[in-house]
């Protein structure tokens, strides 16, 4: 049997974080057994799915590297495929019109709320008689579809994640909707509903495995019906935990942050948000942390996914990232931190100034968790506000440090590299009579204003590059007269 997976969303907001973790582990299973992953876009929601939703979901996924064997399917382009099956319901006497109003069913709700029953359609237009069919149509009534649920049928599957789930039909809320009311004038049904939607498309697609999120588990026992009802082969089900909150409630728009894009602002490269979201329910064999998508498919299993939630764990996701970007050559990372330069304004030409760039680049690496850091890491080659910290401020007003820039910026000549710089630092060590500490700390405060950062030498030397050099050790001395 070839496996054949599909994700499946709904373009009515931006790739989810959710959705894009079931991505992942469709993605895992489908390259795990060189099967087909399938991009489908449940899109019969019209009044709230848009095109930039649909586009968004595409690039983010592309985004991530989870590149889709198949499709991308959309649902409305499939109506008449719904259509079928809905006739073929009804042709069963598997299905039935039903005309209650939207004041009949509230209330009936509040009915069942005051005798403190769950809510539930009561069946009542199961078998309405051809004569009570005519009546409501006289009275101008159009009626949804319905498909009919055994209330004392079990339904049992088993899960590939939670084991044996067994539902009983009265616990599906009645008789399913499965069609809306018809919208033009001599149609028998309007649009078609998710669960039949998903039934039809799963069927027809040869769709052998289902992995989705727990809260799906209702649906997949009133699914698991109608492909029963359509003679349609029930693929296997794996339902996913949640990602949780540090509360451990299920992560919202409340908490901030949820959709792909905004990790992506916040400075988050793909492999690592895809590496961190193969790890939020699943472990590896190995116990490894780090891996790419190709890696982690040759060990993936559903029998290592958690049933528990899986806790969202900013820390964890920063170290990860820090792994990424710490591994990534100059000239993969410059382009990738480029935007957040211009955006903080920094002036610069690409052309003309890409090995200073590099080399910046290469200098500020080891000390990224985000992209988004290298706008303070960066800051003190860019920034024309020079200023010194309280710390640095405090320590230029030390025995030595004034006789030390002094004699650095006499020193100075048009072309200092870093063996030079080294040459100047000893001399002036030696010749002051000082600690190799007291001058390496005057040099930074005076180039830096800090009293840490990143390689001196270095620095030195990229700043030497512009001609900022001698002014801010200028600077620096002239606030000491």
């Amino acid at each position: 049997m070839s496996v054949r997976v599909r994700i499946a969303p709904s373009p009515t907001g931006n790739l989810h974080i959710g959705t894009a973790r079931t991505a992942v582990f469709n993605w895992l299973f489908a390259h795990r057994y060189k099967g087909s992953f399938i991009l489908r876009v449940e899109d019969t929601d019209l009044e709230r799915s848009k095109a930039e939703y649909t586009e968004n979901i595409k690039s983010g996924l592309q985004w991530l590297g989870l590149n889709w064997d198949e499709g991308p399917f959309f649902q409305t382009e499939r109506l008449d495929l719904y259509r079928q099956a809905i006739q073929t319901l009804l042709n069963k006497g598997l299905a039935y019109p039903c005309y209650c109003t939207p004041e009949e069913l509230e209330a009936m709700r509040e009915q069942q709320k005051a005798n403190n029953q769950a809510p539930r359609y009561d069946n009542r237009h199961r078998n309405l008689t051809p004569e009570e069919i005519a009546e409501f149509e006289a009275q101008g009534r159009k009626p949804v579809i319905r498909f009919k649920i055994d209330d004392s049928q079990q339904i049992v599957w088993k899960d590939l994640i939670r084991g044996s789930v067994t539902w009983q039909g009265s616990d599906l809320g009645g008789d399913m909707v499965i069609a809306r009311m018809p919208e033009k004038e001599g149609e028998r049904f309007g649009q078609p509903l998710y669960n039949l939607a998903v039934v039809v498309d799963d069927i027809d697609m040869n769709i052998t495995h289902v992995i989705r999120g727990e809260d799906h588990i209702a649906n997949t026992a009133k699914q698991i019906l109608l492909y029963q009802a359509l003679e349609g082969k029930v693929p296997e089900f794996a339902h996913t935990p949640l990602i949780l909150n540090s509360e451990g409630k299920k992560l919202s728009k409340r908490d901030g942050v949820t959709s792909i894009d905004d990790f992506q602002k916040m400075g988050f490269v793909a492999p690592a948000i895809a590496n961190y979201m193969t790890l939020l329910g699943w472990t590896s064999p190995d116990g490894e942390e780090i891996f790419t998508l190709d890696e982690a498919a040759t060990k993936f299993s559903l029998e290592r996914v958690n049933k528990a939630g899986a806790k969202f764990d900013w820390d964890k996701l920063d170290w990860i990232n820090s792994q990424y970007l710490h591994q990534m050559p100059a000239e993969d990372l410059l382009p990738l931190i480029t935007p957040y330069w211009q955006e903080a304004g920094y002036q610069f030409n690409l052309d003309t100034d890409k090995d200073w760039l590099l080399e910046i680049t290469a200098l500020i690496t080891p000390s990224l968790t985000r992209l988004t850091d290298a706008v303070k890491e960066a800051q003190l080659f860019f920034n024309n506000d020079f200023s010194l910290s309280s710390e640095a401020q405090e320590f230029i007003h030390s025995v030595g440090v004034k006789e030390v820039l002094e004699q650095v910026i006499n020193s100075l000549n048009e072309d200092l590299t870093i063996d030079s710089a080294n040459v100047i630092i000893k001399q002036i060590t030696k010749d002051l009579n000082v600690k190799k500490g007291l001058v390496m700390r005057s040099l930074r405060v005076g180039l830096t204003g800090e009293l840490h950062g990143p390689d001196l030498l270095q620095t030195w030397s990229l700043l030497h590059q512009k001609g900022v050099d001698k002014n801010r050790l200028q600077f620096v001395l002239d606030s000491l007269n």
